[in-house]
């Protein structure tokens, strides 16, 4: 298929060619017609021939070496073309040339005044040849004549121009789309970038998350233990704290098998919230010595297995917090379902009658499960509050939608 350019190429072409072609045809013609139409005088014919040898080099000159239209060569060319009309008028058909390229030669209005010459010489020969005549009708013919060749020519002329136009704006519109399509492939990259980072900071913090809530919490149990183990001298009990221990190394292994593969925690893989809660506060309560009870408000349920794993690790984070940090006595922990107007939530409760502490402080140790904890309510859609004060012990209350099992 030939391109776009090739097309353009060869309209160049024949466009270079086309005055030498008229010119050849209207030399023809009116040698052909020199004893009907032309000069008898010999001379006047040599003159003819020589003109039209003149106009093929003028042409030449301008078309090929000079390599593109230009005032001085149209002017030659017509001043040519009109003489050559004047001894034979069939030669106007040359003169058809002057339409061709007077836009490319010609700015402004001067492209105007050189279409009207041309109309003039067309006019000339279409009368056969210039005044005075000797008819009336060809003096009346000439003015028509004019008007006609310099309308029919100026009607194409605003047509040319109306299609360059028009593929001029399709050319721009092209170059605007490309510009768009480039700008938008860039666009897309640069989202595709930000959301490559986007997801690598989301499974970091992710991560981060699950280490601070399963295996750092068992590893620092683990730790508890050994070091309990050490200083007791009863091995029934040192037996006992190894097992414990043992047992929540195993714990951390498996936690940070499923954090890698993002399941949801242990507990819940074959149990429902309650349960899995129901068995750390039990856990938690025989590792540390705590009373610590569990109660569950309203008709328990199945919730979807994100809502589930967020409760329990803020439990765990809760619940590790308070063995970290508040030496209580006593610690209750209550899951309760509502159905409210905005529709079913569950809250998560853990309160500790230990050593509190004024939360407008900042307090290095304990700022990351707290955030933590936070991140995990509000990434549901919904609350962390803490209250406490030194003295007072705390409370912490997590509220999240209760959304059932298999919701999207």
């Amino acid at each position: 298929m030939t391109s776009a350019v090739e097309h353009e190429q060869r309209w160049a072409r024949n466009l270079k060619a086309m005055p030498f072609v008229l010119l050849a045809l209207a030399t023809v013609i009116s040698v052909a017609t020199f004893p009907e139409m032309g000069p008898r005088s010999v001379g006047i014919r040599v003159t003819f021939g020589v003109l039209v040898a003149v106009t093929a080099v003028w042409i030449w000159r301008w078309m090929y070496v000079y390599g593109r239209p230009h005032p001085v060569g149209y002017v030659g060319r017509t001043l040519l073309a009109g003489a050559l009309t004047v001894i034979h008028p069939l030669f106007c058909l040359f003169a058809w040339v002057g339409f061709l390229d007077a836009f490319e030669s010609f700015r402004g209005r001067w492209r105007w005044v050189a279409m009207a010459a041309t109309s003039l010489i067309m006019a000339v020969g279409q009368t056969g040849g210039p005044p005075p005549y000797e008819s009336p009708w060809q003096s009346a013919a000439l003015p028509m004549l004019f008007v006609v060749n310099f309308g029919l020519a100026t009607l194409m002329a605003r047509y040319s121009m109306h299609l360059d136009a028009v593929s001029q704006e399709r050319a721009d519109t092209i170059i605007r789309l490309e510009h768009a399509l480039a700008e938008n492939a860039r666009l897309q990259e640069q989202l595709v970038a930000q959301s490559r980072q986007t997801g690598v900071r989301d499974e970091r913090e992710r991560l981060a998350r699950e280490i601070h809530d399963t295996i750092a919490q068992s590893l620092a149990g683990v730790v508890a233990q050994l070091q309990a183990a050490q200083g007791s001298a009863d091995d029934e009990d040192v037996r006992r704290r190894v097992t414990r221990a043992t047992e929540m190394a195993r714990t951390a292994l498996v936690e940070a098998r499923r954090s890698v593969q993002d399941l949801a925690p242990a507990e819940l893989a074959d149990g429902c919230l309650t349960d899995a809660l129901s068995g750390l506060v039990t856990a938690w309560g025989s590792d540390h010595g705590a009373t610590v009870s569990f109660t569950v408000v309203g008709e328990a349920r199945a919730l979807h297995t994100e809502v589930e794993a967020t409760l329990l690790r803020i439990a765990q984070e809760a619940l590790a917090n308070v063995a970290k940090h508040s030496g209580a006595a006593r610690v209750g922990v209550t899951l309760t379902f509502d159905d409210v107007a905005e529709g079913p939530e569950v809250t998560l409760d853990v309160r500790d009658d230990g050593a509190g502490f004024e939360p407008g402080l900042p307090r290095k140790d304990t700022s990351f499960g707290l955030g933590v904890m936070r991140d995990r309510a509000e990434r549901l859609a919904g609350t962390f509050t803490l209250e406490s004060a030194p003295g007072s012990g705390t409370a912490v209350s997590a509220r999240v939608p209760a959304l059932p099992r298999g919701a999207a």
